[in-house]
């Protein structure tokens, strides 16, 4: 299922989430080169968060390959700096238009509900935390992380406790065929959640990413918006997002 479009009108620009998707697209055709090689491979290896590092696990120079004849070697120097980087770094195209699709159909209404500022500082914490927690189940990874995920998917966990009744329009392909359904946000929203779980329990214990997902960052970052979000709303735009349409008539008072 692939969500294009939500039933959750705002009443605020959401200048920031506009923003995020153009400061991130702009991080990828500059400085990651569009993909193209050896910009991405360097700003993965500098920039992206790696968590044998981070955690002094890398005790001498490790190489680690990343493809067509480049490595990036490690000093076994913690960069704590890459926890907040490789939120705005992505490892392909499908990656950014992904994460940032997602954004936007989910990140306005939660940037509606507790304003511009607070949604700045919500969206860091998402996506810092949730490295943070797919680091600590995997310590001993060498594999550098990169992308908005983990972010994005506190974005989603704060919908689910917010809007679960709204409905999302979703591509869903069955086989061949592709049709779209309108379901209720927390159909979709518990499903992606329970793929997410499947996905990172048989890694439990391992060193490495299953396909270069980071599941783990996805489920933290998941669990960090529900846990957060609260402290974050301000009520008066909650509820001025929340209340019904009034439709309003035309009279004319002669006769």
């Amino acid at each position: 299922m692939f969500p294009y479009r939500d039933e959750n009108p705002t009443n605020l620009t959401p200048y920031i989430t506009i923003g995020i998707i153009v400061l991130t697209s702009i991080i990828w055709l500059v400085f990651q080169g569009a993909g193209s090689q050896p910009a991405l491979a360097r700003s993965i290896c500098l920039y992206g968060a790696v968590p044998a590092e981070l955690l002094g696990s890398v005790s001498k120079e490790m190489t680690i390959p990343l493809g067509r004849g480049l490595a990036c070697v490690l000093d076994g120097n913690p960069s704590w700096h890459t926890v907040l980087t490789s939120v705005f770094l992505h490892g392909g195209w499908f990656h950014l238009i992904g994460n940032m699709w997602f954004l936007w159909v989910f990140g306005n209404n939660i940037e509606d509900s507790m304003g511009h500022a607070r949604f700045v500082v919500f969206y860091l914490l998402c996506g810092m935390l949730a490295a943070m927690i797919q680091i600590a189940v995997q310590p001993g990874s060498a594999v550098p992380m990169v992308g908005a995920s983990g972010a994005i998917s506190g974005i989603m966990g704060a919908y689910l406790l917010l809007y679960p009744k709204v409905r999302v329009h979703t591509l869903v392909f069955l086989g061949f065929f592709v049709t779209t359904w309108a379901l209720p946000a927390y159909v979709i929203l518990v499903y992606w959640a329970l793929l997410q779980l499947l996905g990172g329990l048989p890694l439990l214990g391992g060193a490495g990413q299953s396909g270069g997902v980071a599941f783990f960052a996805h489920i933290g970052g998941f669990i960090v918006g529900l846990a957060a979000i609260k402290l974050f709303t301000k009520r008066e735009l909650l509820q001025a997002h929340t209340k019904p349409a009034v439709t309003v008539g035309t009279f004319n008072r002669g006769w």
